[in-house]
């Protein structure tokens, strides 16, 4: 997983897989969410990220429950 923020067009970018983009979707109003050929999803961006109250320069993410070998 890889996030990115440009603070030139205010927006934060959330890539989750490696797989090309087949389609994008606006869902919400500045809220891109893309998938893959099978569905999937495998990104997302948020435009006008520092509007919608995101603070992308303090960006902190946990890994729970992760089952043992």
């Amino acid at each position: 997983m890889k996030v990115t923020y440009d603070a030139a067009v205010d927006v934060l970018r959330i890539v989750l897989s490696d797989q090309p983009v087949d389609e994008s979707d606006e869902d919400k109003p500045g809220m891109i969410i893309d998938y893959d050929a099978q569905g999937n999803v495998v990104g997302m961006e948020i435009l006008d990220a520092s509007k919608r109250g995101l603070q992308a320069h303090g960006v902190e993410y946990a890994i729970t429950g992760l089952k043992s070998a």
